[in-house]
């Protein structure tokens, strides 16, 4: 028996409707999102954690050796330089910073912005980051709060940042100063330099005033008098790249690395 006969003998072919067609366009459609979605919140996250454990393993071993300070090199791009640690986020956020922000290098962890400045000089130290998969370091910045401690250790240093007031002007704005900087650092928060410069905003991708010297400003020359500031950008919303959240914090203090001593702050979750 032929498929022919087949046909004719079970009657006739069913028609195919509109809106059975729509209806499995969107359920293909769905497939691919969920799987596109799955691998970049998973599959991702697994080979960026490879990558981000090896930058992190290198950056333990050049600090087991000892160097000539007058020796010391620009790190090259991909190459790990320090590492940052936000209490607010639980013991376990450690995340090494690697220099340049190509997807090669953000793939790996956070990194900074090249012609910005290093950790804890004069100027703003600025960093990018994922927000979801490809390790996601900076899936919560949303929730960092004003005061909030971003620790970056160098060779070195430990350099301890506080997260900005947000969204407050006037007298609201230096009482949330008065938190955790200090005398100067309140007036140049307040009235000076740095009024302007929000601890959390969404800008959008094109916006690069956020890494200059003085982030939010035309500033693009590093002056000695600056403040030590840090800026961390991501995407946003979730699962976008229409926008960029934007985090500011600043420099309220160093301390040098001696034996196994870790800043109080570490503490604060």
């Amino acid at each position: 028996m032929t498929c022919m006969s087949a046909a004719k003998h079970g009657g006739a072919a069913r028609k195919v409707t509109f809106t059975q067609v729509i209806g499995e366009l969107f359920i293909t459609v769905s497939v691919l999102l969920f799987a596109f979605a799955f691998y970049e919140s998973y599959w991702t996250n697994v080979e960026a954690g490879k990558q981000q454990n090896q930058a992190s393993q290198a950056l333990d071993d050049e600090w087991g050796q000892k160097v000539n300070p007058r020796a010391k090199k620009a790190p090259e791009l991909g190459e790990a330089f320090a590492r940052m640690y936000i209490p607010a986020f639980g013991s376990d956020f450690a995340f090494a910073i690697v220099e340049g922000t190509s997807d090669a290098d953000l793939l790996k962890g956070p990194g900074r912005y090249t012609d910005s400045q290093m950790p804890g000089q004069p100027g703003n130290f600025a960093i990018a980051g994922h927000r979801v998969g490809k390790g996601a370091p900076f899936n919560d910045l949303g929730n960092l709060e004003v005061c909030d401690a971003v620790i970056v250790e160098t060779r070195s240093s430990w350099d301890v940042y506080r997260i900005l007031p947000i969204d407050l002007q006037g007298e609201q704005r230096r009482a949330a100063a008065e938190q955790c900087f200090t005398k100067e650092q309140i007036e140049d928060i307040t009235s000076g330099r740095y009024a302007a410069v929000e601890g959390r905003h969404i800008t959008l991708p094109g916006d690069y005033s956020v890494v200059h010297p003085v982030p939010e400003t035309e500033v693009t020359e590093v002056a000695p008098d600056m403040q030590s500031v840090m800026t961390m950008t991501t995407c946003h919303p979730q699962f976008s790249n229409a926008e960029r959240m934007i985090v500011h914090a600043m420099k309220v203090r160093s301390e040098p690395k001696t034996g196994s001593n870790r800043p109080a702050e570490f503490e604060e979750n």
